[in-house]
């Protein structure tokens, strides 16, 4: 008799435990067993990228009302032990007072850089890259196939002023600063994986922090020439019927002999302009939030707004945050720098591809400020009228003469 008791008991032990490997509901009675700590399965999910279900822990955070009496001076510990306090400030909920440093300091622990990390380290890497690598493989496509731009009439001999140097100077202010700014920003990115595994970590420690210096000052001069090019192209810059003429046919840049009448800046040119603007306005606004840390937050009332017109919960992002610890608002600011920054940049290789080797006299333009008049008239014939017009009303008549006194 003893022995069948002690063989059911036995029979019944497997089954818990046969059920308890296989159950969630198992699981959790696991996880109270142990105070909320996190389980073997739920390190090997974490491990493996896969989205862990945390509530069970957040709130396990200990209760003050279960506090022993106070038996001393000193009184008790309180009704939550070392590891649910460690666990409330992992998860943002523990009351926090400082002395000094703002609602910063308050923030002792933060895991949210983890999704930050892996984002900017996968998705982030992985398809700028391939904007970047794809953007130059459809240039080189198109030169292949249409080759260089070439003016089509004889050329005249003679050149037209283009650009002023002031203008000449803030392009180029804002050109070579981008570059620059461009190139350390991906040293950046990709560093890590592309240059340690050539250089090492000691050589490319001092390439990091050199970079670093160099993107963080020379994007004053980036922010000083976006306003200088705003102020003296916005008004050339204005959308008008014209660019719908040169938009039907392409610009002419996918057929010989097509010139579309144009002003000082074509449709083309026009989108590169307002492109450059905003887009670079925007990398400006994210870069000063990184530049002075919690002082500049950008996302909370972004995302305030965005909710009030219910468009992320029609995209399906359901209700965006509006509360956020100040070093979640730098890791979005970072995500949209960079995000804004790789567009720009595809942007602008199209530009310098147009402005170099894709058509013979374009680069004079910032180069000299001084072009071919056929050229003028080629891609900028409305544009050369105006300038001739303006020219012959302020030329004298010939043998005019002061009046006499």
């Amino acid at each position: 008799m003893t022995r069948l008791i002690v063989a059911i008991a036995l029979l019944f032990g497997l089954v818990i435990q046969s059920l308890a490997q296989d159950g969630g509901g198992s699981q959790i009675d696991e996880r109270l067993t142990t105070g909320g700590a996190q389980t073997l399965e739920d390190i090997l999910a974490r491990q493996r990228g896969e989205a862990i279900d945390d509530e069970f822990r957040k709130s396990a955070t200990g209760d003050p009302n279960s506090a022993a009496a106070i038996s001393s001076q000193l009184g008790t510990l309180g009704g939550a032990s070392d590891a649910e306090l460690w666990r409330a400030l992992r998860f943002g909920s523990a009351d926090i007072t400082v002395s000094s440093g703002g609602l910063p300091a308050t923030v002792l622990m933060q895991d949210g850089g983890m999704w930050w990390l892996d984002w900017r380290s996968g998705t982030l890497s992985k398809y700028g890259g391939y904007l970047l690598l794809g953007t130059l493989a459809l240039l080189i496509v198109f030169y292949l196939l249409r080759g260089k731009i070439m003016i089509d009439g004889e050329k005249t001999g003679r050149t037209i002023t283009r650009f002023k140097t002031i203008e000449r100077f803030s392009h180029w202010l804002l050109a070579i600063s981008f570059i620059v700014l461009g190139i350390t920003g991906l040293i950046t990115l990709f560093g890590r994986t592309a240059f340690i595994p050539i250089i090492g970590k000691d050589a490319f420690s001092a390439i990091a922090i050199w970079s670093k210096w160099i993107h963080n000052n020379i994007s004053w001069a980036f922010m000083l020439a976006l306003i200088m090019v705003f102020v003296l192209w916005v008004v050339h810059n204005i959308p008008n019927r014209t660019d719908l003429k040169w938009m039907a046919v392409g610009g002419g840049i996918f057929k010989k002999g097509v010139h579309p009448p144009a002003k000082k800046f074509n449709a083309g040119q026009k989108i590169i302009f307002w492109s450059v603007i905003l887009l670079g306005a925007s990398i400006a606004a994210s870069g000063l939030s990184l530049l002075f840390p919690f002082e500049l937050p950008m996302f909370a009332q972004t995302f305030q707004f965005l909710n009030a017109t219910g468009i992320p919960q029609f995209l399906g992002f359901g209700v965006l945050p509006e509360q956020m610890a100040p070093h979640e608002e730098m890791q979005y600011a970072q995500l949209w720098h960079a995000i804004v920054s790789f567009i720009l940049m595809a942007i602008i290789l199209a530009h310098i591809y147009i402005g170099s080797v894709g058509m013979e006299g374009a680069f004079d333009a910032m180069g000299s400020g001084e072009v071919e008049e056929q050229w003028a008239r080629e891609h900028h014939s409305l544009w050369v009228e105006e300038v001739k017009s303006a020219s012959s009303k302020e030329t004298k008549p010939v043998g005019s003469t002061a009046p006499a006194e």
